[in-house]
């Protein structure tokens, strides 16, 4: 089982409104992505959101992908996801933002799909749910097409477009494409993700326990088992998001976990994503549910197996996603936690927990992508720069 860790620029009441904490936000950002590398996580995923106020300034995740990967050298930087609308995102122009990461991360992006969430949200481009239903059905199968072809063209409902050669294929060439990804949350999209050779993004996903997970999972894999892929290759892989927070010593971990966990969050979560079940005692925005206190924080670290304590805590409680079949687990950060304090969680998790999961160098995504010739692909990352400089 491999790790990640999500990102979307989060920035809660006033600090939505003052440039200064953006900067500040983004820079946070992105010294979790580089100590994620730094200890071993394998992937970090940043988020697409437009005029979500506080919930999530990451507008442009085709801007900070790419400068999170000149800052690294092992991690793959995802993108979690880019919707599928040609009003929003023109296909051709995310097929030349996949590749173009592609290529000068060398084989480091993973390129992760979706509809797009909330009514909020593809509002503002005049997209309903129907709408992004179907554009994603047609756009999704039109990549490879256009990555493999010295001539391109497509005239369909969603776009249309005339002969042409697209620029620059995937990295490796033609034949191969950057890992492809299905943002996922229902039973049918787990089935969806998998009848498409598509590795299945569980972000925002709940589940009343690890035995329901299991079957998720395993609807997932035997769909993937007989797919017909979109890309050159079948992506088989089920990612959950999940809460993680590893300390040395439990107690701190706890009071981590309650003092910086955020039930506005939540409460903007429910807001945004109205597609989302909202639980039947859920209050609705602009109400805020309360704060956490310790109590039910022990509560729920006991019940709902929450990766909260020490690592031989996260490790036990890893485990049980382990044995259901998950192959990543994508964890965000408790939000209002200083620097020191989530670099620490980073830090904790990298050399204390991961050993015991992610014993494998290479990633799963390569495997998948190259084969037989995962380790000399990764082997050779840098040589052609080395070669430039004299190296």
């Amino acid at each position: 089982m491999e790790f990640g860790i999500f990102v979307q620029a989060t920035l809660l009441e006033g600090r939505a409104h003052d440039p200064a904490e953006e900067q500040a936000q983004y820079q946070y950002e992105l010294a979790l992505i580089r100590e994620a590398d730094k200890y071993g996580i394998k992937y970090a995923w940043a988020s697409e959101h437009h005029g979500l106020q506080e919930y999530s300034h990451m507008s442009a995740s085709e801007c900070f992908i790419p400068f999170a990967l000149a800052q690294t050298s092992n991690i793959h930087v995802g993108a979690g996801i880019w919707p599928l609308n040609p009003v929003t995102n023109h296909p051709i122009r995310l097929a030349e933002r996949a590749a173009m990461c592609d290529q000068l991360s060398q084989g480091r992006f993973e390129f992760g799909t979706g509809r797009g969430a909330g009514s909020h949200e593809i509002g503002i481009f005049g997209l309903d749910h129907d709408t992004t239903r179907a554009n994603w059905a047609e756009v999704i199968w039109e990549f490879k097409k256009i990555w493999s072809r010295d001539e391109y063209s497509h005239d369909g409902a969603a776009f249309s477009v005339p002969p042409c050669n697209i620029y620059p294929k995937p990295y490796g060439g033609s034949g191969t494409n950057p890992p492809m990804w299905l943002a996922v949350g229902s039973p049918p999209s787990f089935k969806k993700a998998g009848e498409h050779g598509l590795g299945a993004l569980g972000f925002g996903f709940a589940f009343a326990d690890t035995s329901d997970l299991a079957r998720h999972v395993d609807l997932y894999k035997q769909a993937i088992e007989t797919c017909e892929p979109v890309g050159h290759y079948a992506n088989d892989n089920f990612m959950v998001a999940q809460g993680v927070v590893c300390l040395d010593d439990p107690k701190d971990a706890r009071q981590a976990f309650v003092d910086h966990s955020s039930p506005r969050l939540q409460a903007l979560m429910h807001r945004y994503h109205d597609s989302f079940p909202r639980p039947d005692n859920f209050p609705q925005w602009p109400e805020i549910p309360p704060a956490l206190t310790m109590e039910q924080a022990e509560m729920a670290i006991e019940h709902a197996g929450l990766a909260v304590g020490s690592p031989d805590e996260v490790i036990a409680a890893l485990k049980a996603f382990e044995a259901a079949g998950v192959d990543q687990i994508a964890f965000a950060l408790p939000i209002t936690a200083p620097l020191d304090v989530a670099l620490e969680i980073i830090r904790v998790f990298g050399e204390k927990v991961l050993p015991h999961f992610d014993t494998d160098p290479i990633h799963r995504t390569t495997r998948h992508r190259y084969g037989a010739d995962a380790e000399r692909m990764v082997a050779g990352r840098g040589k052609l720069l080395q070669a430039d400089q004299g190296g």
